[in-house]
Protein backbone atom coordinates (compact mmCIF):
# COMPACT_ATOMS: atom_id res chain seq x y z
CA UNK A 1 0.00 0.00 0.00
CA UNK A 2 1.18 3.54 -0.79
CA UNK A 3 -0.08 6.76 0.74
CA UNK A 4 -0.70 10.02 -1.08
CA UNK A 5 -0.06 13.65 -0.30
CA UNK A 6 -3.73 14.09 0.56
CA UNK A 7 -3.35 11.71 3.50
CA UNK A 8 -0.24 13.60 4.66
CA UNK A 9 -2.27 16.81 4.61
CA UNK A 10 -5.01 15.20 6.70
CA UNK A 11 -2.41 13.98 9.17
CA UNK A 12 -1.15 17.56 9.54
CA UNK A 13 -4.73 18.80 10.08
CA UNK A 14 -5.30 16.00 12.60
CA UNK A 15 -2.25 17.15 14.54
CA UNK A 16 -3.76 20.62 14.78
CA UNK A 17 -7.06 19.15 16.00
CA UNK A 18 -5.27 17.13 18.67
CA UNK A 19 -3.19 20.11 19.73
CA UNK A 20 -6.13 22.49 20.16
CA UNK A 21 -9.29 20.41 20.65
CA UNK A 22 -8.20 17.02 22.06
CA UNK A 23 -4.82 17.54 23.71
CA UNK A 24 -4.54 14.03 25.14
CA UNK A 25 -3.41 10.50 24.32
CA UNK A 26 -7.01 9.55 23.62
CA UNK A 27 -7.25 12.34 21.07
CA UNK A 28 -4.10 11.12 19.34
CA UNK A 29 -5.41 7.55 19.20
CA UNK A 30 -8.83 8.63 17.90
CA UNK A 31 -7.47 10.85 15.10
CA UNK A 32 -4.79 8.32 14.15
CA UNK A 33 -7.28 5.46 14.10
CA UNK A 34 -9.78 7.32 11.97
CA UNK A 35 -7.14 8.27 9.39
CA UNK A 36 -5.65 4.78 9.35
CA UNK A 37 -9.04 3.15 8.81
CA UNK A 38 -9.85 5.66 6.07
CA UNK A 39 -6.55 4.94 4.31
CA UNK A 40 -6.99 1.17 4.51
CA UNK A 41 -10.58 1.36 3.29
CA UNK A 42 -9.55 3.64 0.44
CA UNK A 43 -6.76 1.26 -0.61
CA UNK A 44 -9.14 -1.70 -0.55
CA UNK A 45 -11.57 0.23 -2.71
CA UNK A 46 -8.91 0.90 -5.36
CA UNK A 47 -8.84 -1.28 -8.47
CA UNK A 48 -6.30 -4.10 -7.93
CA UNK A 49 -3.22 -3.71 -10.09
CA UNK A 50 -3.23 -7.40 -10.98
CA UNK A 51 -6.70 -6.99 -12.47
CA UNK A 52 -5.46 -4.50 -15.06
CA UNK A 53 -4.37 -5.72 -18.50
CA UNK A 54 -1.19 -4.14 -19.88
CA UNK A 55 0.03 -4.76 -23.42
CA UNK A 56 2.36 -3.16 -25.93
CA UNK A 57 1.28 -2.10 -29.37
CA UNK A 58 4.54 -3.59 -30.57
CA UNK A 59 4.11 -7.22 -31.65
CA UNK A 60 5.68 -9.68 -29.15
CA UNK A 61 9.15 -10.76 -30.22
CA UNK A 62 9.61 -7.96 -32.74
CA UNK A 63 12.31 -5.30 -32.49
CA UNK A 64 11.60 -1.71 -33.48
CA UNK A 65 14.54 0.17 -34.98
CA UNK A 66 15.54 3.83 -35.10
CA UNK A 67 18.74 5.73 -35.76
CA UNK A 68 20.78 7.26 -32.98
CA UNK A 69 19.66 10.85 -32.47
CA UNK A 70 16.09 10.19 -33.61
CA UNK A 71 13.02 9.78 -31.37
CA UNK A 72 10.41 7.05 -31.23
CA UNK A 73 6.99 6.88 -29.56
CA UNK A 74 6.32 3.64 -27.68
CA UNK A 75 2.67 3.03 -26.76
CA UNK A 76 1.26 0.97 -23.89
CA UNK A 77 -2.43 0.01 -23.66
CA UNK A 78 -4.04 -0.22 -20.22
CA UNK A 79 -7.37 -2.08 -19.96
CA UNK A 80 -9.68 -2.02 -16.93
CA UNK A 81 -11.97 -5.09 -16.98
CA UNK A 82 -13.42 -4.34 -13.52
CA UNK A 83 -16.63 -2.50 -12.61
CA UNK A 84 -14.81 0.34 -10.89
CA UNK A 85 -13.07 3.37 -12.27
CA UNK A 86 -9.27 3.10 -12.10
CA UNK A 87 -7.28 6.20 -11.15
CA UNK A 88 -3.71 5.35 -12.06
CA UNK A 89 -0.18 6.68 -11.87
CA UNK A 90 1.93 4.65 -14.29
CA UNK A 91 5.68 4.57 -14.92
CA UNK A 92 6.95 2.83 -18.04
CA UNK A 93 10.60 2.34 -17.07
CA UNK A 94 13.36 1.79 -19.68
CA UNK A 95 17.13 1.61 -19.52
CA UNK A 96 18.57 5.07 -18.69
CA UNK A 97 20.28 5.38 -22.08
CA UNK A 98 16.90 4.93 -23.80
CA UNK A 99 16.02 8.52 -22.82
CA UNK A 100 12.39 7.79 -21.93
CA UNK A 101 10.09 10.80 -21.29
CA UNK A 102 7.77 11.48 -19.61
CA UNK A 103 8.78 9.38 -16.66
CA UNK A 104 5.22 9.11 -15.27
CA UNK A 105 1.71 9.09 -16.71
CA UNK A 106 -1.51 9.97 -14.87
CA UNK A 107 -4.65 8.49 -16.35
CA UNK A 108 -8.19 7.49 -15.49
CA UNK A 109 -9.57 4.30 -17.03
CA UNK A 110 -13.34 3.93 -16.68
CA UNK A 111 -14.84 0.51 -15.95
CA UNK A 112 -14.60 -1.82 -18.93
CA UNK A 113 -12.61 0.61 -21.06
CA UNK A 114 -9.04 0.97 -22.30
CA UNK A 115 -6.61 3.86 -22.45
CA UNK A 116 -3.30 4.40 -24.24
CA UNK A 117 -0.15 6.05 -22.87
CA UNK A 118 2.83 7.05 -24.99
CA UNK A 119 6.46 7.25 -23.89
CA UNK A 120 8.94 9.00 -26.18
CA UNK A 121 12.39 7.42 -26.46
CA UNK A 122 15.42 9.45 -27.54
CA UNK A 123 18.34 7.04 -27.08
CA UNK A 124 21.83 8.29 -26.36
CA UNK A 125 23.65 5.06 -27.24
CA UNK A 126 23.58 2.45 -29.97
CA UNK A 127 22.42 -1.09 -29.39
CA UNK A 128 19.38 -2.84 -27.99
CA UNK A 129 17.42 -0.90 -25.36
CA UNK A 130 14.92 -2.90 -23.30
CA UNK A 131 11.91 -1.94 -21.24
CA UNK A 132 12.65 -2.69 -17.58
CA UNK A 133 9.19 -2.88 -16.01
CA UNK A 134 5.90 -1.06 -15.68
CA UNK A 135 5.02 0.21 -12.22
CA UNK A 136 1.35 1.01 -11.59
CA UNK A 137 -0.16 2.80 -8.60
CA UNK A 138 -3.97 2.51 -8.36
CA UNK A 139 -5.45 5.20 -6.12
CA UNK A 140 -8.67 4.76 -4.12
CA UNK A 141 -11.78 6.92 -4.58
CA UNK A 142 -10.86 9.15 -1.62
CA UNK A 143 -7.35 9.72 -2.92
CA UNK A 144 -5.78 8.83 0.43
CA UNK A 145 -3.99 5.58 -0.36
CA UNK A 146 -3.20 3.36 -3.32
CA UNK A 147 -2.31 -0.14 -4.32
CA UNK A 148 0.98 -0.53 -6.14
CA UNK A 149 2.41 -3.30 -8.25
CA UNK A 150 5.01 -4.05 -10.93
CA UNK A 151 4.49 -5.85 -14.17
CA UNK A 152 6.91 -7.07 -16.82
CA UNK A 153 5.74 -5.91 -20.24
CA UNK A 154 8.69 -6.71 -22.54
CA UNK A 155 9.70 -4.43 -25.39
CA UNK A 156 12.93 -3.84 -27.24
CA UNK A 157 14.19 -1.01 -29.42
CA UNK A 158 17.31 -1.36 -31.55
CA UNK A 159 19.27 1.86 -31.96
CA UNK A 160 21.17 1.89 -35.26
CA UNK A 161 24.29 3.91 -36.12
CA UNK A 162 23.37 7.42 -37.30
CA UNK A 163 25.36 7.30 -40.59
CA UNK A 164 26.12 11.00 -40.34
CA UNK A 165 28.69 10.74 -43.14
CA UNK A 166 25.87 10.14 -45.62
CA UNK A 167 26.21 13.81 -46.64
CA UNK A 168 29.54 12.95 -48.31
CA UNK A 169 28.02 10.25 -50.50
CA UNK A 170 26.61 12.35 -53.42
CA UNK A 171 29.98 13.97 -54.20
CA UNK A 172 31.78 10.60 -54.11
CA UNK A 173 29.13 8.99 -56.30
CA UNK A 174 29.63 11.77 -58.86
CA UNK A 175 33.35 11.02 -58.91
CA UNK A 176 32.58 7.33 -59.23
CA UNK A 177 30.39 8.01 -62.27
CA UNK A 178 33.22 9.99 -63.82
CA UNK A 179 35.59 7.09 -63.28
CA UNK A 180 33.07 4.70 -64.72
CA UNK A 181 32.80 6.73 -67.92
CA UNK A 182 29.20 7.79 -67.45
CA UNK A 183 29.93 11.50 -67.35
CA UNK A 184 33.43 11.85 -68.78
CA UNK A 185 35.89 10.20 -71.10
CA UNK A 186 36.82 6.78 -69.82
CA UNK A 187 40.15 6.40 -68.11
CA UNK A 188 43.02 4.06 -68.50
CA UNK A 189 45.06 2.59 -65.72
CA UNK A 190 46.97 -0.53 -64.78
CA UNK A 191 44.51 -3.33 -64.12
CA UNK A 192 41.44 -1.54 -65.47
CA UNK A 193 38.99 -3.47 -67.63
CA UNK A 194 38.64 -3.13 -71.41
CA UNK A 195 35.34 -1.54 -72.39
CA UNK A 196 35.11 -0.72 -76.11
CA UNK A 197 36.79 0.71 -79.23
CA UNK A 198 36.27 4.18 -80.69
CA UNK A 199 37.90 6.54 -83.16
CA UNK A 200 41.00 8.41 -82.05
CA UNK A 201 40.59 12.11 -81.23
CA UNK A 202 43.42 14.54 -80.56
CA UNK A 203 44.44 14.39 -76.94
CA UNK A 204 43.92 10.63 -76.50
CA UNK A 205 46.77 8.67 -74.95
CA UNK A 206 48.68 7.12 -77.86
CA UNK A 207 49.39 4.08 -75.68
CA UNK A 208 45.71 3.18 -75.97
CA UNK A 209 45.87 2.83 -79.78
CA UNK A 210 44.69 -0.55 -81.03
CA UNK A 211 46.89 -1.20 -84.07
CA UNK A 212 45.05 -4.28 -85.26
CA UNK A 213 41.70 -2.52 -85.26
CA UNK A 214 43.31 0.55 -86.84
CA UNK A 215 44.67 -1.60 -89.68
CA UNK A 216 41.15 -2.71 -90.55
CA UNK A 217 39.71 0.81 -90.35
CA UNK A 218 40.35 3.99 -92.34
CA UNK A 219 40.74 5.85 -89.00
CA UNK A 220 42.93 5.30 -85.99
CA UNK A 221 41.13 3.34 -83.25
CA UNK A 222 41.76 3.50 -79.51
CA UNK A 223 40.70 1.26 -76.70
CA UNK A 224 38.61 2.64 -73.85
CA UNK A 225 38.81 1.32 -70.35
CA UNK A 226 36.70 1.45 -67.23
CA UNK A 227 37.56 0.95 -63.60
CA UNK A 228 37.45 -2.60 -62.29
CA UNK A 229 34.08 -3.87 -61.16
CA UNK A 230 32.89 -6.88 -59.22
CA UNK A 231 35.84 -6.67 -56.81
CA UNK A 232 35.69 -7.73 -53.20
CA UNK A 233 35.98 -5.22 -50.35
CA UNK A 234 36.26 -6.69 -46.85
CA UNK A 235 35.80 -4.17 -44.02
CA UNK A 236 37.32 -5.31 -40.72
CA UNK A 237 36.40 -3.36 -37.58
CA UNK A 238 38.63 -3.70 -34.54
CA UNK A 239 36.36 -3.60 -31.45
CA UNK A 240 39.20 -4.01 -28.96
CA UNK A 241 40.93 -1.55 -26.69
CA UNK A 242 41.92 0.78 -29.52
CA UNK A 243 38.24 1.38 -30.34
CA UNK A 244 37.31 2.22 -26.74
CA UNK A 245 39.28 5.45 -26.32
CA UNK A 246 37.24 8.59 -26.79
CA UNK A 247 38.02 11.32 -29.30
CA UNK A 248 35.79 14.36 -29.04
CA UNK A 249 32.25 13.39 -28.10
CA UNK A 250 32.39 9.67 -28.80
CA UNK A 251 34.57 6.55 -28.87
CA UNK A 252 36.74 5.78 -31.86
CA UNK A 253 34.43 2.88 -32.67
CA UNK A 254 31.62 5.25 -33.66
CA UNK A 255 33.82 6.94 -36.27
CA UNK A 256 34.88 3.52 -37.55
CA UNK A 257 31.25 2.46 -37.99
CA UNK A 258 30.43 5.65 -39.86
CA UNK A 259 33.44 5.11 -42.11
CA UNK A 260 32.40 1.53 -42.84
CA UNK A 261 28.89 2.62 -43.83
CA UNK A 262 30.07 5.32 -46.23
CA UNK A 263 32.62 3.02 -47.84
CA UNK A 264 30.09 0.21 -48.17
CA UNK A 265 27.50 2.48 -49.76
CA UNK A 266 30.06 3.81 -52.24
CA UNK A 267 31.66 0.46 -53.10
CA UNK A 268 28.33 -1.28 -53.62
CA UNK A 269 27.29 1.49 -56.04
CA UNK A 270 30.61 0.95 -57.80
CA UNK A 271 29.72 -2.65 -58.55
CA UNK A 272 31.92 -4.18 -55.86
CA UNK A 273 30.90 -6.79 -53.31
CA UNK A 274 31.25 -5.64 -49.70
CA UNK A 275 31.50 -7.86 -46.62
CA UNK A 276 32.07 -6.91 -43.00
CA UNK A 277 33.48 -8.51 -39.87
CA UNK A 278 33.91 -6.96 -36.41
CA UNK A 279 36.10 -8.70 -33.85
CA UNK A 280 38.59 -8.45 -31.01
CA UNK A 281 39.24 -11.79 -29.31
CA UNK A 282 36.15 -13.20 -30.98
CA UNK A 283 33.92 -12.32 -33.88
CA UNK A 284 31.03 -10.08 -32.78
CA UNK A 285 29.40 -9.17 -36.10
CA UNK A 286 29.52 -10.49 -39.62
CA UNK A 287 27.85 -9.64 -42.93
CA UNK A 288 28.56 -11.79 -45.96
CA UNK A 289 27.04 -12.08 -49.40
CA UNK A 290 24.48 -9.27 -49.03
CA UNK A 291 23.13 -7.83 -52.25
CA UNK A 292 23.55 -4.13 -53.01
CA UNK A 293 19.95 -3.40 -52.00
CA UNK A 294 20.19 -5.28 -48.71
CA UNK A 295 23.74 -4.29 -47.78
CA UNK A 296 23.18 -1.11 -45.74
CA UNK A 297 20.24 -2.52 -43.71
CA UNK A 298 22.31 -5.63 -42.97
CA UNK A 299 25.31 -3.55 -41.94
CA UNK A 300 23.48 -1.18 -39.59
CA UNK A 301 21.66 -4.11 -37.97
CA UNK A 302 24.93 -5.94 -37.40
CA UNK A 303 26.70 -2.82 -36.13
CA UNK A 304 23.97 -1.65 -33.75
CA UNK A 305 24.92 -3.81 -30.73
CA UNK A 306 28.68 -3.41 -31.15
CA UNK A 307 30.51 -2.00 -28.15
CA UNK A 308 34.29 -1.63 -27.64
CA UNK A 309 35.89 -4.05 -25.20
CA UNK A 310 38.92 -3.35 -23.02
CA UNK A 311 40.97 -6.23 -24.43
CA UNK A 312 43.83 -6.46 -26.90
CA UNK A 313 42.63 -7.59 -30.29
CA UNK A 314 43.85 -10.99 -31.41
CA UNK A 315 45.51 -10.08 -34.69
CA UNK A 316 46.15 -13.72 -35.53
CA UNK A 317 42.43 -14.35 -35.33
CA UNK A 318 41.90 -11.26 -37.49
CA UNK A 319 44.33 -12.49 -40.16
CA UNK A 320 42.87 -16.00 -40.13
CA UNK A 321 39.35 -14.61 -40.48
CA UNK A 322 40.35 -12.38 -43.40
CA UNK A 323 42.13 -15.20 -45.23
CA UNK A 324 39.19 -17.54 -44.69
CA UNK A 325 36.58 -15.06 -45.94
CA UNK A 326 38.49 -13.52 -48.84
CA UNK A 327 39.49 -16.35 -51.13
CA UNK A 328 40.50 -14.13 -54.06
CA UNK A 329 42.40 -10.88 -54.09
CA UNK A 330 40.44 -8.26 -52.16
CA UNK A 331 40.74 -4.82 -50.68
CA UNK A 332 40.93 -5.34 -46.91
CA UNK A 333 40.02 -2.16 -45.02
CA UNK A 334 41.12 -2.48 -41.40
CA UNK A 335 39.62 0.11 -39.04
CA UNK A 336 41.90 0.01 -36.02
CA UNK A 337 44.34 2.10 -33.98
CA UNK A 338 47.89 3.20 -34.71
CA UNK A 339 49.36 2.72 -31.26
CA UNK A 340 53.03 1.98 -31.86
CA UNK A 341 53.39 -0.93 -29.44
CA UNK A 342 50.10 -2.55 -30.48
CA UNK A 343 50.98 -2.34 -34.18
CA UNK A 344 54.50 -3.67 -33.62
CA UNK A 345 53.39 -6.63 -31.52
CA UNK A 346 50.02 -7.37 -33.11
CA UNK A 347 49.66 -6.18 -36.70
CA UNK A 348 53.24 -6.35 -37.97
CA UNK A 349 53.61 -10.15 -37.61
CA UNK A 350 50.45 -10.91 -39.62
CA UNK A 351 50.90 -8.30 -42.35
CA UNK A 352 53.04 -10.48 -44.69
CA UNK A 353 50.30 -13.11 -44.94
CA UNK A 354 47.69 -10.47 -45.70
CA UNK A 355 49.79 -8.52 -48.21
CA UNK A 356 50.69 -11.64 -50.18
CA UNK A 357 47.06 -12.08 -51.20
CA UNK A 358 45.30 -8.75 -50.68
CA UNK A 359 45.58 -5.00 -50.85
CA UNK A 360 45.44 -3.65 -47.30
CA UNK A 361 44.18 -0.24 -46.21
CA UNK A 362 44.55 0.70 -42.53
CA UNK A 363 42.28 3.51 -41.36
CA UNK A 364 42.62 5.06 -37.91
CA UNK A 365 40.97 7.86 -35.97
CA UNK A 366 43.39 10.64 -35.05
CA UNK A 367 42.89 12.94 -32.09
CA UNK A 368 42.88 16.56 -33.34
CA UNK A 369 43.49 17.76 -29.79
CA UNK A 370 47.06 16.45 -29.97
CA UNK A 371 47.95 19.11 -32.55
CA UNK A 372 46.42 21.80 -30.35
CA UNK A 373 48.27 20.58 -27.27
CA UNK A 374 51.56 20.22 -29.16
CA UNK A 375 51.41 23.92 -30.06
CA UNK A 376 50.76 24.94 -26.46
CA UNK A 377 52.80 27.68 -24.82
CA UNK A 378 52.78 29.04 -21.31
CA UNK A 379 53.68 27.66 -17.91
CA UNK A 380 55.68 24.52 -17.17
CA UNK A 381 52.60 22.28 -17.22
CA UNK A 382 51.65 23.51 -20.71
CA UNK A 383 55.20 22.89 -21.94
CA UNK A 384 55.23 19.32 -20.60
CA UNK A 385 51.79 18.70 -22.12
CA UNK A 386 53.01 20.00 -25.49
CA UNK A 387 56.09 17.76 -25.31
CA UNK A 388 53.98 14.69 -24.53
CA UNK A 389 51.57 15.48 -27.36
CA UNK A 390 54.39 15.93 -29.87
CA UNK A 391 55.94 12.65 -28.73
CA UNK A 392 52.63 10.86 -29.36
CA UNK A 393 52.30 12.47 -32.80
CA UNK A 394 55.87 11.51 -33.73
CA UNK A 395 55.23 7.90 -32.71
CA UNK A 396 52.10 7.87 -34.83
CA UNK A 397 54.00 9.24 -37.84
CA UNK A 398 56.62 6.50 -37.44
CA UNK A 399 53.89 3.86 -37.53
CA UNK A 400 52.35 5.38 -40.66
CA UNK A 401 55.73 5.53 -42.41
CA UNK A 402 56.59 1.95 -41.49
CA UNK A 403 53.26 0.60 -42.73
CA UNK A 404 53.49 2.63 -45.94
CA UNK A 405 56.97 1.24 -46.68
CA UNK A 406 55.55 -2.25 -46.39
CA UNK A 407 52.92 -1.53 -49.03
CA UNK A 408 49.98 -0.71 -46.78
CA UNK A 409 47.68 2.18 -47.62
CA UNK A 410 47.20 4.27 -44.46
CA UNK A 411 44.54 6.88 -43.71
CA UNK A 412 44.93 8.74 -40.41
CA UNK A 413 42.31 11.45 -39.92
CA UNK A 414 40.07 13.11 -37.36
CA UNK A 415 36.68 11.48 -36.67
CA UNK A 416 34.68 13.74 -39.00
CA UNK A 417 37.31 13.57 -41.74
CA UNK A 418 37.96 9.83 -41.68
CA UNK A 419 34.89 8.61 -43.65
CA UNK A 420 35.41 10.90 -46.69
CA UNK A 421 39.18 10.33 -46.57
CA UNK A 422 38.74 6.55 -46.74
CA UNK A 423 36.16 6.93 -49.52
CA UNK A 424 38.60 9.10 -51.50
CA UNK A 425 41.38 6.55 -51.07
CA UNK A 426 39.07 3.80 -52.29
CA UNK A 427 38.26 5.85 -55.40
CA UNK A 428 41.96 6.46 -56.02
CA UNK A 429 42.73 2.73 -55.75
CA UNK A 430 39.82 1.92 -58.04
CA UNK A 431 40.95 4.46 -60.64
CA UNK A 432 44.48 3.05 -60.54
CA UNK A 433 43.22 -0.54 -60.92
CA UNK A 434 44.77 -1.64 -57.63
CA UNK A 435 41.73 -3.37 -56.12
Amino acid sequence: MAVTGRLALLVALGALVVGFALPSLLGVLVVTGVLALAAVADALAAVPVRALALEREQEPGTVTTLRLGASLDVALRVSNPTRRRAVLLLRDAWEPSAGAVPSRHRLVVPAGERRRVVTTLTPTRRGDRDAVRVTVRSTGPLGLAARQGRRDVPARVRVLPPFSSRRHLPARLARLRELDGRRAVQVRGQGTEFDSLREYVPGDDVRSLDWRASARSPELVVRTWRPERDRHVLVVIDTGRAAASRVGDGPRLDAALDTALLLAALASRGGDRVDLVALDREVHASVQGATAGDLLPALVTAMAPLEPRLVETDMRLLAATVLARAGRRSLVVLLTGLDEAAVREGLDPVLPALLRRHAVLVAAVADPELAVMAAGRGDAEAVYTAAAAETARAARRRVVERLTRRGVEVVDAAPDDLPPAVADRYLALKAAGRL
